[in-house]
């Protein structure tokens, strides 16, 4: 029987299906396993090549993991709201909805050619009423709730009410937005709108004033993932730097336990330092400073406060309160000018850009331990959302306010002996404190930290400034508050309603609240959000639903918020969803989620190193905190897969003329590289007559060929339909079908890393699978299995393969496994090999990476069930074990010929055999042997 790929593969995904083969229920009976892939926003190009080398990965492990017996929960959803949907909408005013399910039909049927053994019951969209349901209902969890910082979990806002009305906040250890203080009388005399701002101060979910990536053309505010050199990813519009009043969620709180959490999972170590650099846990002292000639002072963060004697100018960020108090009226002219320059700038654009730019605000403010007056100077190298957005800088020590303080010509003032800083600062982590203060004025205060190590100086420092009142010794992080809100139609919409300028939430029973239409997706002509279109878009506090704007009346029936939640909203919690997809009265029922906990294998890129993987955590600590989740951390192991770059193709085209020259004989003339369609090119050569009909302009081009073939050259680049390099797997799967395509693609290199597609090496997988049916199938179709007993070759041939493969699939190296493969079945093939003892074996060993040949061969095998639910081999290492040895036999150094002798044979039966081998007596020529050396296992070498 032929290796017709087509039908095999057509016959196996209608059975799959038919027999609920991935289908899968809480077995108390069974260890569970939940494989996890980051799940796809369906975009309208749909996959190319490179977008399932994730799941490929994740899938073979979900098979192996199942074969092994585990119960396997392997999910497949889709992320379905995003921006361009809508920016589809506006252009062509087809609703994101229609767009959206338009691409995830497009998206299932090619990774249902895949052969993935997702089970598509527990299918979940993120613009599904019954999936955001429970992203409102979490968000409603939020907002009534406080961070305690005593018991370090979120706790119902309502016992901080109580406490107010009886204690007032004083000794509340509370995550709030800013100190504030009150007394229990203050508190149960302010107003209903009075107590909710300041409840506002401390709830998890909170609307809150912060500094966004506002894009007018788009009308929404971005993340920073989202923006690329002051312009917006998508669309290529300005982005500037705003202050608006946004949802956010008090991420910071959680800062610590994120930390902490990071020792207890398994992630590689540079994903774990990038979130603990995000993070950017440091202590230190907050310290005040007072303003010259004013009743002013501000509050500065320093992890160095021992250094303060060499503070020469303090920095404010540009969005700091304290700019518009501090510039004088001789500046302000020059101030706002660099303000206005600024906007363009994102915070991460900031971070990373080391030039140098500033303005003097026309202040001056009192070093506290020298009282000297330092000039206050604004620049973007500071930022307002760490630590008080204000720094003091000691020039000598720290390598920005070096090149701050060289660049505008301020003082650079030395703390340790000895350091040199005439060409760059000093690192201050060791020496001997000097300068503090300096032996050449009158102490301004009484401390002096001269002759202190550094380390003694620190710790000096902060109990001085802690028993001085001249701040707190403090822990800061670098991690901010996720803003919340996002000004766009295609999102999740919040489930609040606005009652005299505050925010309610409407009832728990009520939810979802449903997106509702709109005659427009862009923002109205007032500004509002694309929701302000909306004719139906009011709470009704009586009936509790939805009415039209008109019965707004500002006593039972109020305005909805206009805002959507950001992208990550409905990817934060989506892996509890998906244990339990149907429950119609919770996100998860306790008892499944006991039985699931978290994921054990999460696989996915590393630009959600920073954004998801950090929300998602903290959203899961939150619902940890309520009792929902079970498991503190959602992924237990995380994996992340590199890119599959692209290979383009160039054809030449002599310049002035449309006739292209091949590869090798381009440099006899004058060309221009252009792309050309990879899908048009196999192995480099052109397809002539396909390349005619690709483009208008080609169908009269000439060619001058080499061996009457055109060569293309290559070169290896982003995939990119811009670069004419992006394979379709469609192709593929229809060329040399989906167990190629598995194979090919995680035989191209290690799963972590990023290589380039290259579709001349696919052939030869494609040969592979074919000898591997030859196994089976003689080219006359007869049927060659047998049950003969397997010969001892035969089983250290296998038992080596399923050794390896065990190991490798552990490691994620299945490149390697693919290798070995190869070299197994070419020695069955040589040993002539049908053993249906072998063979079986063999079957199970590479159905996780080829399962549709697989499961074929295992039917034809005479299985009744998939084999999918056959048991993954134990290899024995009896079958491994060497019998005999080939030995080098060398004489005076130099190898001249190879003897077998048994692997137990002794070092002088060794020695007499090989003196007495005829073939020695060519080299001995009549010469008494000196000595004869054996290195066991080895070689030996007789020295004449």
């Amino acid at each position: 029987m032929e290796y017709n790929f087509r039908e095999i593969e057509k016959k196996w995904q209608k059975r799959w299906v038919e027999e609920k083969t991935y289908q899968v229920t809480e077995d108390d009976s069974k260890q569970k396993f939940y494989v996890l892939n980051m799940f796809p926003y369906p975009s309208g190009a749909g996959l190319h090549v490179g977008h399932p080398l994730g799941y490929i990965a994740s899938d073979i492990y979900a098979r192996y993991k199942r074969l092994q017996g585990f119960n396997v929960l392997n999910p497949m959803g889709y992320d379905a709201y995003g921006l361009p949907a809508e920016q589809y909408a506006i252009q062509t005013g087809q609703h994101p909805a229609i767009t959206t399910v338009n691409n995830i039909n497009r998206y299932r049927e090619q990774l249902d050619k895949i052969g993935f053994s997702f089970d598509w019951n527990r299918e979940i969209r993120t613009c599904d009423p019954e999936y955001y349901h429970w992203t409102q209902w979490a968000f409603q969890k939020m907002f009534n709730s406080y961070y305690c910082n005593d018991e370090q979990e979120a706790r119902p806002i309502e016992e901080l009410e109580k406490a107010f009305a009886i204690y007032g906040n004083e000794g509340l250890n509370a995550a709030c937005s800013e100190d504030i203080s009150f007394t229990a009388e203050e508190w149960n005399a302010k107003s209903e709108k009075e107590k909710q701002e300041i409840l506002m101060n401390y709830r998890i979910a909170y609307l809150g004033e912060t500094m966004v990536n506002w894009c007018a053309e788009l009308g929404t505010v971005l993340a920073n993932d989202e923006v690329v050199d002051g312009v917006s990813e998508r669309g290529g519009f300005p982005v500037i730097q705003k202050k608006m009043r946004q949802w956010c969620l008090r991420v910071s709180a959680y800062a610590q336990r994120l930390l902490d959490g990071l020792d207890t999972i398994e992630w590689t170590d540079s994903l774990k330092e990038t979130q603990r650099n995000w993070i950017g846990r440091s202590e230190g002292a907050e310290v005040q400073f007072k303003v010259k000639d004013s009743d002013l002072e501000f509050t500065i963060f320093t992890t160095r406060a021992d250094t303060m004697f060499g503070v020469t100018f303090m920095v404010l960020a540009p969005e700091s309160e304290l700019v518009a108090q501090l510039t004088t009226p001789e500046q302000k002219a020059e101030v706002d000018a660099y303000l206005d320059r600024t906007k363009k700038r994102t915070e991460r654009e900031r971070i990373a850009d080391r030039s140098v730019t500033g303005v003097f605000s026309g202040s001056y403010a009192i070093n506290p331990f020298t009282g000297e007056a330092v000039p206050v100077w604004i620049s973007d190298y500071v930022l307002a959302g760490y630590g008080t957005g204000a720094i003091m800088a000691v020039p000598a020590h720290d390598s920005r306010d070096y090149a701050f303080a060289k660049h505008f010509g301020l003082e650079i003032r030395p703390l340790v002996e000895g350091c040199d800083v005439s060409e760059e600062s000093f690192d201050a982590k060791e020496g001997i404190v000097c300068n503090s203060p300096r032996l050449d004025v009158t102490p301004y205060c009484d401390l002096s930290l001269n002759g202190l190590t550094i380390k003694e100086a620190i710790e000096t420092t902060k109990k001085y400034v802690k028993e001085h009142n001249l701040g707190r010794v403090k822990v800061n992080y670098r991690l901010r508050d996720a803003i919340f809100s996002r000004q766009r139609y295609w999102g999740e919409p919040f489930p609040v309603y606005y009652k005299d300028g505050m925010p309610y939430m409407i009832d728990e029973a009520s939810l979802p609240l449903e997106l509702p239409e709109v005659a427009k997706f862009l923002p109205t002509e007032t500004g509002e959000p694309p929701l302000g279109h909306a004719t139906k878009w009011a709470w009704d506090t009586v009936n509790k639903c939805v009415v039209e704007n008109e019965k707004i009346d500002h006593v039972t029936v109020f305005p909805l918020e206009l805002n959507t939640m950001p992208g990550f909203a409905g990817s934060s919690a989506y892996y509890l969803r998906y244990m339990d997809p149907h429950n119609h009265q919770a996100l998860v029922d306790p008892k499944i989620d006991q039985y699931w906990k978290n994921v054990d294998l999460y696989v996915g890129g590393t630009e959600h190193a920073t954004g998801h993987l950090i929300y998602s955590r903290f959203w899961n600590k939150f619902l940890y905190d309520m009792g929902v989740s079970v498991m503190e951390e959602p992924f237990q192991k995380l994996v992340n897969q590199g890119m599959i770059q692209g290979r383009s193709n160039f054809v030449y085209r002599i310049k002035d003329t449309n006739t292209f020259v091949s590869l090798n004989l381009k440099d006899q003339y004058e060309v221009t590289p252009i792309h050309v369609d990879v899908n048009i090119v196999s192995n480099d050569i052109l397809d002539l007559e396909a390349f005619k009909a690709w483009r208008p302009e080609y169908k009269t081009a000439e060619f001058i060929l080499e061996d009457g073939k055109y060569v293309c050259g290559w070169a290896i680049e982003k995939m990119s339909k811009s670069m004419f390099n992006v394979v379709n797997p469609d192709m593929i799967v229809e060329k040399y079908g989906a167990d190629t395509l598995r194979m090919y693609e995680m035989f191209l290199g290690p799963v972590e890393q990023s290589k380039p597609w290259d579709t001349n090496g696919i052939d030869g997988v494609h040969r592979f699978i074919r000898k591997f049916w030859s196994l089976f199938y003689s080219r006359t179709d007869e049927y060659l299995v047998t049950d003969e007993p397997a010969t001892k070759e035969e089983l250290k041939s296998l038992h080596k393969l399923i050794k390896k493969v065990t190991g490798d699939i552990e490691q994620f190296s299945y490149n390697t496994s693919i290798s070995a493969f190869m070299i197994c079945v070419n020695e069955l093939f040589n040993l002539k090999c049908s053993k249906k003892e072998i063979l079986e074996q063999l079957v199970i060993t590479l159905a996780p990476f080829a399962p549709h040949v697989c499961e074929e061969l295992w039917d034809v095998l005479g299985h009744e069930t998939s084999v999918c639910n056959a048991q993954w081999p134990a290899y024995n290492e009896e079958y491994l074990k060497e019998d005999t040895i080939n030995y080098t036999i060398s004489f005076n150094g130099k190898a001249r010929f190879n003897m077998e002798f048994a692997a137990d044979e002794a070092s002088d039966a060794i020695q007499a055999a090989v003196l007495a081998d005829e073939r020695s007596q060519k080299w001995i020529d009549g010469k008494t042997p000196k000595k004869i050396i054996v290195v066991p296992k080895k070689i030996v070498n007789v020295v004449i």
